[in-house]
């Protein structure tokens, strides 16, 4: 049901536009999102060229035909941004002995006649995959890439001959094969939009947003073009395994795994609620994982099928994680319900782990790279808590109070156990294990988004800690040394917001994602999966990549950090129960940005606010915040920001930071003079 999204108040600033249910208000942050306007694409510029190539140009934006005459003549064709899918041409003129192959890569660093980037296995030459021949004799007309050929990620296209006899090719598109359930590629449910007057670019902020916002819709994918298991041999490559109980799924990238993964999950599923709703994929991953539970021991999967990788508690933590956050989104009582009994033996099996001690024993030992991990690990009784924390809540929702008490007393002990177990004082941070002074990226940035310091003080001493792992391009893992994950990252930024650490998270932002956005390395248009401190993109190179760079993955949905981050703190807006039934908005003001706007869609309809700081002769924050009606929420006064409060023009008296203030839903103006 189409619901007509309710003018936002116009005092001392203009209104925010209106939009039908299903689609964000237009504005000057279209022109950043970097889905395109169809989901059949052309050429939008010539890379490169070599050999006999006759009007290269007309392959850009189907504008004419080229010939290319002799073997080893080429030409690379650049779609100007991340790509994926079926490569369609005509064969305008040809011989009996013309053939021609392509190559495919996401990054220009490999743009080569004789190999493609690698996606199905990691080789250290680089070439694993080889090429798409297609060999003579060739038919005049039409030609479609074979279905099971499929690239799901990629930038540049390179056309090579291979015979000594010219051939006049034209219509070089490429077909999008993700999200195969729509047609509408730009048709985004939120948006955010805010200047950074700091950064090298004032629309960093929102051009990242939007990068991580496609980053995760290139990795929603059909559930039969998942890469296919065991690996396709060297020269070759196939994506048409099946990867689930059901399509569209999401997955963990574009070119590669192109499988479930429920850690990347934790970073992609809110990205994906915040930019386009489009929760079904979720929804059908989740299902996935919960279908292949072990029905004895009640283990969980680390990934879905066709990889099927068992072996992990982490990730097993994950995919219970994922299920608290789908239903707080979506509100599918009725989904969560068919999964209770699989999802209880799943919290039953690392509850089972918890020895005399306290604390779980980690001994599943696969997780997202990192080194260590095993044993009474700070990481994995993190995760444990959270598992603990929203399964409180999810038994709650179903009634089922004596098992809503059994797991909220087991997460209070745990949080005590945890603190007396791993807390370093020396080093103001939480150490990886009881035997070592090393203290991770991932369980540090865990303690503070989860809730398991002890107070405010100790957060901000975990918050500046984590500063010291910083280098140019950001935060090198102590847990997975020469290694920026930008999915821990994507924690580690949530956790200085949340800390209240404002202008450290701005500056991680810019320095990890500011460099991931605009190397030339990359596709300048969705989010790498790792890289090393030096900036290579040799990510996890001695870390079971086998020094394969070309097997990195440069759409990687465990990247989009920035995306559910900059609306979540920076915008301050916030689902707290299903769906929206309660709400907060809660601005980070304290990086130095002047404005921010932004929103989203639930099922109970539109979301949105947006700020002002004014700084001249002092502070006054204006607040224009639009929700459903019948729903409440709160305003929390932002750090530092203490003042005289008014609400739709009537006075609330002095607040101080951290006070909550309730809302009804609808339009509402809040103004805070400091």
């Amino acid at each position: 049901m189409a619901l007509l999204r309710i003018l936002f108040a116009s005092l001392c600033f203009p209104a925010l536009f209106v939009s039908i249910s299903g689609r964000a208000p237009p504005g000057a942050w279209d022109v950043f999102n970097y889905a395109p306007t169809s989901k059949t694409v052309y050429p939008t510029a010539i890379h490169s060229v070599s050999g006999s190539v006759q009007n290269a140009q007309g392959l850009v934006g189907n504008a004419g035909s080229a010939t290319i005459n002799g073997v080893g003549s080429w030409v690379a064709l650049d779609y100007g941004k991340e790509v994926g899918g079926l490569i369609s041409l005509n064969f305008n003129t040809i011989t009996s002995t013309s053939a021609i192959s392509l190559s495919f890569t996401e990054s220009p660093s490999f743009i080569r006649p004789t190999a493609s980037d690698d996606s199905s296995f990691p080789s250290e030459n680089t070439t694993y995959d080889g090429v798409l021949r297609v060999p003579a004799p060739l038919k005049t007309g039409f030609w479609t890439q074979p279905a099971s050929a499929l690239r799901g990620g990629f930038r540049f296209l390179t056309i090579v001959s291979n015979a000594n006899s010219p051939v006049t090719i034209s219509n070089v598109s490429c077909a999008i094969s993700f999200m195969p359930h729509v047609q509408d590629l730009r048709a985004y449910s939120g948006y955010f939009y805010a200047k950074d007057p700091v950064f090298h670019d004032e629309d960093f902020l929102t051009k990242v947003w939007y990068a991580g916002a496609y980053t995760v819709q290139t990795n929603t994918v059909a559930v039969n073009t998942g890469r296919k298991v065991p690996f396709a041999s060297a020269g070759t490559w196939a994506n048409n395994a099946n990867l689930g109980v059901a399509g569209p799924i999401i997955v963990d990238g574009a070119k590669r795994d192109r499988a479930v993964w429920p850690g990347d999950m934790g970073i992609a599923v809110p990205a994906q609620f915040v930019s386009t709703n489009d929760l079904i994929p979720t929804r059908n991953a989740l299902s996935t994982m919960f279908a292949a539970i072990n029905p004895k021991t009640g283990a969980l999967p680390e990934s879905g099928p066709p990889l099927s990788q068992l072996g992990s508690d982490t990730y097993h933590a994950w995919t219970l994680i994922g299920t608290y956050n789908y239903y707080l989104y979506s509100g599918d009582v009725e989904w969560l319900q068919t999964v209770w009994t699989n999802y209880t033996r799943a919290v039953a099996f690392l509850e089972g782990k918890v020895d005399k001690t306290g604390l779980i024993n980690i001994t599943g030992l696969r997780d997202w790279a990192r080194l260590g991990g095993g044993g009474y690990n700070a990481e994995g009784n993190a995760l444990l808590y959270k598992v603990l924390t929203t399964a409180t809540t999810l038994a709650n929702a179903l009634n089922l109070t004596s098992l809503s008490t059994s797991w909220s007393h087991n997460a209070t002990a745990l949080k005590t156990t945890f603190n007396d177990a791993f807390w370093l004082e020396s080093a103001g941070q939480y150490r990886d294990n009881q035997t070592t002074s090393l203290c991770p990226q991932d369980a540090n940035s865990f303690a503070i988004l989860f809730n398991l310091t002890t107070s405010d003080e100790r957060a901000s001493r975990v918050s500046a800690g984590l500063m010291g792992n910083w280098g140019e391009r950001g935060p090198e893992a102590p847990e997975l040394p020469d290694t920026v994950s930008p999915f821990i990252a994507g924690f580690e930024l949530q956790a200085h917001f949340e800390s209240g650490n404002d202008e450290r998270a701005l500056d991680l932002l810019r320095r990890t994602w500011g460099y991931m956005l605009y190397t030339n390395l990359s596709v300048q248009s969705t989010l790498l999966e790792g890289f090393t401190v030096n900036g290579s993109i040799g990510y996890r190179s001695y870390r079971g990549y086998n020094y394969d760079s070309a097997y990195t993955s440069h759409a990687h949905g465990w990247s989009a950090g920035p995306t559910p981050a900059l609306t979540t703190y920076v915008l301050g807006l916030m689902v707290v129960s299903p769906q929206g039934k309660t709400w907060a908005v809660a601005p980070h003001v304290g990086g130095g940005l002047p404005a921010a706007e932004g929103g989203f869609e639930t099922p109970l309809g539109w979301f949105g606010a947006k700020w002002t700081l004014a700084t001249g002769g002092g502070k006054t924050l204006m607040v224009q915040v639009t929700t459903p009606g019948g729903t409440e929420g709160e305003f929390v006064v932002p750090n530092g920001m203490g003042g005289t409060l008014t609400v739709d023009g009537v006075g609330k008296g002095v607040v101080q930071p951290g006070k909550k203030v309730p809302l009804l839903g609808g339009a509402r103006v809040v103004k805070l003079v400091a």
